[in-house]
């Protein structure tokens, strides 16, 4: 396994928190963001399975995290733990309508039971808030010795850690046998049973495990910012991972990871500096990248690693 890309990333991270002691807190979202895009490039990226409804997990496993934190679970591992299982629960649910259906079908299943799942949370106020979110909790030090302070010092390492394992797993994963089963699920989905590939099962297992690393995604959110709310599970947020998935170049690892780190500082940057109209910013930008970048940032590193006679 090529560990190249992961420890240059991992050392740029840790470089920020010296360089950029005042954005730890938005650096973690950042964290989480690409722990988030992680997940759904499982799906789209090695299974070939497009959702427009990824979200509903992300929001699951920010409101698990949360009710467990209430109900007396503070330790923030553990709220990992539960929230994970509740979100993977949820997806193999899901598994036989997504792995039977094509494209359409999935994009049409994926969106409504993203918007069911938000109506629902929105009318359950007893469980969720509602509109007004969920922020009536509170988490313990990690793993009984780290409390979260204010300037976000706890939390940068706490979803670093997070993002580390997820990254490290993910890599494993799909270079395992399983990995290149699922790419050859996404090149030739009628040719894979022919030599005795179980593409339903495969599909499963896929999007069962994305949907438990986005629960994960959601629940270091939550724990990091000490709140929840229904925008985790609305179609904005399934929408923005399919752009940090994108501009990243969807199937690289270290790629979406880059994607989702530009993506969630393009926003915040935006936004600040145009509180009204940061959105029309965020469409040039993606409008030309389209143009400038079709392979995303991991097709850009590839042509420089051709272009200087390194392999990839």
């Amino acid at each position: 396994m090529n560990s190249g890309p992961g420890v240059a990333l991992l050392l740029a991270t840790l470089a920020s928190y010296v360089l950029f002691p005042d954005y730890l807190l938005l650096l973690s979202s950042l964290f989480v963001l690409a722990i988030f895009a992680l997940a759904y490039d499982l799906l789209q990226g090695h299974a070939g399975i497009v959702s427009l409804g990824h979200a509903a997990f992300f929001g699951l496993g920010a409101y698990a995290a949360a009710i467990l934190a209430r109900a007396g679970i503070t330790e923030p591992v553990a709220g990992l733990a539960g929230a994970m299982l509740v979100s993977a629960a949820a997806a193999f649910c899901v598994t036989p309508i997504v792995v039977r259906g094509n494209d359409f079908t999935r994009l049409l299943v994926t969106l409504g039971m993203g918007f069911l799942l938000y109506e629902a949370a929105n009318s359950a106020r007893w469980l969720t808030g509602g509109a007004d979110g969920f922020p009536d909790f509170t988490i313990g030090p990690v793993l009984g010795l780290f409390p979260f302070d204010f300037l976000g010092k706890t939390a940068f390492f706490y979803a670093l850690c997070v993002l580390a394992i997820v990254f490290v797993f993910l890599k494993r994963v799909t270079e395992s046998p399983f990995g290149l089963a699922l790419k050859g699920i996404r090149e030739n989905t009628q040719r894979m049973p022919a030599i005795g590939a179980p593409v339903a099962r495969h599909l499963a297992m896929a999007y069962t495990m994305s949907g438990a690393i986005a629960g994960l995604a959601g629940a270091v959110l939550a724990q990091t910012s000490h709140f929840a709310s229904l925008d985790m599970l609305g179609f904005d947020r399934s929408a923005e991972v399919m752009m940090m998935t994108t501009i990243g170049g969807s199937g690289s690892i270290p790629g979406v990871v880059m994607g989702a780190a530009a993506f969630g500082f393009m926003k915040d940057y935006l936004s600040t500096v145009s509180p009204k109209y940061w959105h029309l910013g965020i469409g040039i930008v993606l409008m030309l990248s389209v143009f400038v970048i079709p392979n995303g940032i991991a097709g850009v590193a590839d042509s420089l690693r051709r272009r200087f006679g390194r392999p990839s």
